[in-house]
């Protein structure tokens, strides 16, 4: 009898086991990949979440590593970019785009250093129920005998296909078809400004510095464009860059691709209920959301914060567990929900409003308020206080009161 198993040994769920197992829990982590290996991903780990790496005390070990901090961000409009950095975030000022065979290699050897059992190539087949609680879960190692294992909770950190939501039916709310379709690959010899972002109407494209001085180059369309760019993913991909960033284009033209493309066009926006007698959800699998804002990972590390404080209060009985993981949904839904209408808006590609247009426009040369832009995409700056009526206004008397 385990006090924990987590399904999904990734960004969410390895943070949550070496919580738990920090906390003296007895834990079984187990994923059907074996580590390192792949999986698709936005690699953007922004300063919310890279102070939660520090806290941890892993901050050091993903430093150590390849992968070049970020501390400037340009978001190009077309006519002129924005250049600057979010505020820190409890100290943490620098982000990082990290490839995942190095991010999840660390947390899963983290969680293991916490005491997690982790069994890697383990498929879970079904969950175990004991009348309507969910009582543990049934699987195998590849080529292995069926196993059944026991847990006072089950954690789904297993996607947004998690088979721990399909199987306990959790609701979803909130819900918001794929917007966008997306691809992305990696060129060397492309140097780049820190992150590159660039919307266009009908188009966003994101580059930035990853693993083995690598540059990560991602592109996205609307989602009825899908068929047609999986089509011909090259052509697509090279012909929208070389129109709608041009410099860009001629940095990647110099560079070579190391890599293949890989892309989706199945990106649904929802939350989904995440918890229920015997079972939590977290990551992907409790919230999904368009990648524009590279929120996941962080958002990931956040939310396996909370859910581990909720299962910690419910089976040392500081309160009850039902109790426990209900205050951990609205805590992760007040964090979250801003974030996601704002992200939602980015992913309809549409272009900006006039007043947008013209906040925009006024940041040029303001940079303490450009940071805080900066701020508003990285999740370190409240959507509603940058945009509310009051200091947008204060921003563009400031611009208009500017000297020519």
């Amino acid at each position: 009898m385990y006090d924990a198993i987590v399904v999904g040994a990734r960004c969410a769920g390895a943070p949550t086991a070496m919580l738990l197992a920090r906390r003296g829990y007895r834990v079984l982590l187990v994923d059907r990949a074996t580590f390192p290996s792949d999986i698709m991903s936005t690699h953007f780990i922004h300063l919310y979440g890279m102070a939660r790496l520090e806290r941890w005390g892993l901050l050091e070990k993903l430093a150590a590593t390849s992968c070049p901090p970020i501390t400037r961000v340009r978001f190009d409009v077309g006519p002129f970019a924005l250049s600057g950095m979010a505020p820190p975030v409890d100290g943490a000022g620098e982000a990082y785009c990290p490839r995942r065979t190095v991010l999840d290699q660390i947390l899963g050897e983290a969680a293991v250093a916490a005491g997690a059992e982790l069994r890697e190539g383990f498929s879970v087949r079904e969950l175990s129920w004991d009348g309507e609680r969910v009582s543990g879960i049934r699987g195998s190692e590849q080529g292995g005998p069926a196993v059944a294992e026991e847990a006072r909770i089950v954690v789904g950190a297993d996607g947004m296909r998690s088979i721990v939501a399909r199987s306990v039916e959790t609701p979803t709310y909130h819900d918001r078809p794929s917007l966008t379709c997306g691809y992305y690959s990696y060129w060397s010899s492309v140097p780049l400004e820190g992150a590159e972002l660039y919307p266009r109407e009908g188009w966003f494209a994101f580059a930035f510095p990853t693993n083995d001085g690598l540059a990560c180059i991602a592109a996205q369309w609307p989602h009825g464009e899908f068929a047609a760019i999986r089509a011909d993913v090259e052509g697509h991909f090279l012909r929208t860059l070389e129109q709608q960033a041009p410099r860009l284009a001629e940095r990647v033209r110099a560079g070579r691709r190391e890599e293949r493309f890989v892309g989706t066009g199945d990106l649904p926006n929802f939350f989904r209920r995440p918890y229920g007698p015997g079972w939590a959800l977290v990551g992907d699998a409790g919230y999904h959301k368009d990648p524009n804002t590279g929120l996941g990972i962080s958002d990931a590390f956040r939310d396996a914060e909370l859910l581990a404080e909720a299962i910690d209060e419910g089976l040392r009985g500081a309160r009850p567990l039902d109790a426990a993981l209900a205050d951990y949904e609205r805590r992760r839904n007040e964090a979250a929900m801003p974030l996601y209408a704002f992200t939602c808006q980015l992913a309809s590609l549409e272009p900006a409003p006039p007043e947008m247009q013209r906040l925009l426009g006024a940041l040029r040369g303001n940079q303490a308020d450009t940071d805080r832009f900066f701020g508003v995409l990285a999740g370190s700056v409240p959507v509603a206080e940058f945009y509310g009526e009051e200091n947008v206004r204060r921003i563009i008397a400031a611009a208009d009161a500017a000297p020519a």
